[in-house]
């Protein structure tokens, strides 16, 4: 990666200004600091008519350095920088290729013209971050393109196409078959004839059309009924983050703020926004998220074997083949192989029905699953990924078959969310290609994959699992062995605190709706009867180390022994009316809870909401704590990735480790003190690496890995 630089250079009478900084272009300090040097050099050269701004590489410019908005801003800021370029008094075209995202999108409404590459994906995704378009984007978009249009793009966060920039006025000409550079600099060639001595004042006020003095378009106005639907519709989606009201504040002053109070505006709440918990927390998930570096090379996979057809395998096949990938779909019930073909070609075609894939593609999809119910099928396969029924024995069966049938060198992953990858990899005879790849349910939907490290898996097949995640568009997190990996282990201490605080008094509906108020998708009961009662009732009497503590899970355990499964048998923490997915609260749950806690001898009393937030959140945090404190997570924020894209933790809080550390761990574990002394010390007892961290003063986010760990180190 070379230095971040500014190139400027001449073509005739056009200055050339390239942005160079890979792989994005991001407009860091040094970019801004040159790009200003750069335009008033071209602006001062009297044999310079018109300037052409470009990206070096793949793209345009995709947006700001974010590691900067953690320290105070540096001038020249980029509203600066902006301002200045629009104040040219020469014509400046921006040529626009790959992404043009955020702040590289203010940076081409700065620009005179705007010339596009078919490549170019526009938008101002400001507010995944819990941020707003601060450098005058909220000013010059919708002045080119209607209120309404500006406000629905910076309110979704998502980027468009080019036929819809050209669409709405956002672009002036695309480049077509003509190289895009080429025909930037013939659109500012053009321009600067128009503005050379001797032509009229009204084309060379055309030419050096300036965004920010356009009229509002009257037609495209904002009305009370619009800004009610984008409100909801932003909160519904970006939930607990200022920027919605943020950037609704900027739109609808624009009748009344002049160009300058308005780019006051918007910088003050961007400086609000940046600062606030909610935009430090998104900010930490999008570098937690940014795909990890092998330190192998993949092996070359072509095929993968998908062994299991039920709803998991259908999922799994349906992602690697959505992704280009031949597979071999095995199940040795034919009734279960002809039950998840149809699985398949239905979700596809519900795909093509939504829009959300075009009709060849699912044609290709489909073609390259190629159902079969012999095991002989899968000996030439590159990979094959099991998905069977969730038992040690049975799968410890399997990857004998796999070892013996399967080539030299082909993967060897286990779908298992809770399972010791060591005892499959010691019944496979070759353990260095043996792994988890625990995907999450539905897995053609869920975007999260724990990659989980045996002892002897080798850095080839990890590096191998990596690139199958990336390519089926998933975020693959290496995670070390042990009973629940990182996600699951932590989810049974989360779990163990709600199942006992049902015996003590809460209900279900009291803990669902304390934990979804604090921002959980669904609260931990609602999880139960969604993910089917049975399955973790199953789990857990396959743990030789389950604990002996008669209340463990025993409310779960009860419901299961009476067939309440959950929402497939219509009923477990819940009723669910006729196949409705709605819940209902159901006295008699709660009255078989009750005569429990009586036979088991445990006191009911009232539990504030408080105290059930506490005790999952304390509990949660603590077993992550032991994880990282144990090596298997690598990092606080790949267990925070995990639970945000894996359990459902509020994104607007970073995370149960980022959340810890907001709170203060000193108070975390305080109340770990507490409830060791009110519950029992044992399952209270601190995580050493907590307490070490309190005694230094020092956060998770100080302590990314442990010296030696088994799993992932720092990216």
């Amino acid at each position: 990666m070379g230095e971040a630089q500014v190139r400027s250079e001449r073509r005739g009478r056009i200055a050339l200004l390239t942005i160079d900084h890979a792989p994005v272009n991001a407009l860091a300090h040094p970019i801004r600091v040159q790009l200003l040097e750069a335009v008033r050099a071209a602006e001062a050269d009297a044999g310079v008519a018109a300037l052409v701004i470009a990206g070096a590489g793949a793209h345009f410019v995709a947006g700001a350095d974010i590691r900067e908005f953690d320290a105070e801003p540096r001038t020249p800021l980029l509203y600066e920088v902006l301002g200045r370029i629009e104040c040219c008094s020469k014509p400046v075209v921006a040529a626009l290729h790959g992404s043009v995202l955020g702040g590289g999108l203010e940076l081409a409404l700065a620009c005179h013209r705007r010339v596009a590459a078919s490549s170019a994906s526009l938008g101002l995704p400001e507010i995944r971050l819990g941020l707003l378009p601060g450098a005058g984007g909220t000013l010059r978009l919708p002045r080119l393109i209607g209120a309404r249009e500006a406000l629905a793009l910076m309110l979704s966060g998502d980027p468009k196409p080019l036929s819809w920039a050209r669409a709405v006025g956002l672009v002036d000409a695309e480049s077509g078959a003509t190289p895009l550079l080429e025909a930037a600099l013939a659109e500012a060639e053009a321009l600067a004839a128009s503005a050379t001595a001797g032509a009229s004042a009204t084309a060379g006020a055309s030419a050096l059309r300036r965004s920010s003095e356009l009229p509002m378009p009257a037609t495209l106005a904002l009305d009370a009924s619009f800004l009610a639907e984008q409100r909801a519709q932003a909160q519904r989606k970006y939930p607990g983050v200022e920027s919605v009201e943020a950037i609704l504040d900027c739109m609808t002053a624009l009748g009344t703020d002049s160009v300058d109070e308005g780019i006051r505006r918007a910088r003050q709440w961007f400086e609000r926004c940046r600062r606030s918990t909610p935009s430090r927390a998104l900010r930490h998930l999008f570098f937690a998220e940014r795909p990890a570096r092998s330190v192998a090379a993949a092996r070359a996979v072509k095929t993968v074997g998908v062994l299991g057809a039920g709803t998991m395998g259908s999922g799994i096949a349906l992602s690697l083949a959505t992704a280009g990938y031949e597979v071999v779909l095995i199940d040795a019930d034919a009734r279960a192989l002809e039950a998840g073909v149809k699985r398949l070609r239905e979700t596809l075609a519900a795909s093509v029905e939504k829009g959300k894939l075009e009709p060849r593609a699912a044609e290709a999809a489909q073609a390259r699953v190629r159902p079969s119910g012999d095991l002989e099928a899968l000996g030439d396969v590159d990979a094959v990924i099991e998905a069977v029924f969730e038992s040690l024995a049975l799968k410890c069966e399997v990857f004998a078959m796999l070892g013996a049938r399967c080539k030299p060198g082909a993967l060897l992953a286990s779908n298992t969310s809770t399972l010791d990858i060591d005892a499959l990899a010691a019944a496979s005879g070759r353990p260095a290609d043996v792994l988890g790849m625990h995907f999450f349910s539905p897995a053609n939907i869920m975007r999260l994959v724990e990659i989980v490290r045996g002892r002897h898996s080798d850095e080839g097949a990890i590096a191998t699992a990596r690139e199958m995640t990336r390519r089926m568009g998933k975020l693959g997190i290496l995670v070390g062995n042990c009973f629940g990996f990182v996600g699951n282990r932590m989810l049974y201490a989360y779990g163990r605190e709600n199942q006992l605080l049902l015996l003590e008094g809460a209900t279900p509906a009291s803990v669902d709706e304390a934990l979804e108020r604090f921002g959980m998708a669904m609260g931990p009961n609602a999880v139960s009867d969604l993910a089917g009662l049975d399955v973790g009732y199953r789990i857990r009497r396959e743990r030789a180390d389950r604990p002996r503590d008669p209340r463990y899970y025993r409310a779960a355990d009860l419901l299961v022994e009476a067939g309440r499964l959950g929402q497939k048998a219509g009923r477990g923490f819940y009723l669910y009316p006729q196949g409705s997915r709605k819940r209902v609260r159901d006295p008699e749950v709660e009255a078989l809870i009750v005569a429990e806690s009586q036979r088991l001898g445990v006191a009911r009393r009232e539990i504030s909401e408080t105290e059930i937030r506490e005790r999952c959140l304390f509990a949660l945090i603590n077993e992550g704590a032991r994880l990282l404190g144990e090596g298997i997570a690598a990092s606080a924020a790949d267990i925070d990735a995990i639970w945000c894209n894996g359990y459902g933790f509020p994104r607007f809080r970073g995370g149960p480790m980022f959340y810890a550390d907001t709170l203060g761990l000193a108070t975390v574990l305080e109340g770990l003190e507490r409830y060791a002394r009110e519950q029992g010390a044992e399952i209270w007892s601190p995580a050493p690496l907590l307490v070490e961290l309190v005694a230094q003063g020092l956060c998770f986010s100080d302590r990314q890995t442990r010296p030696g760990a088994t799993a992932e180190q720092p990216r």
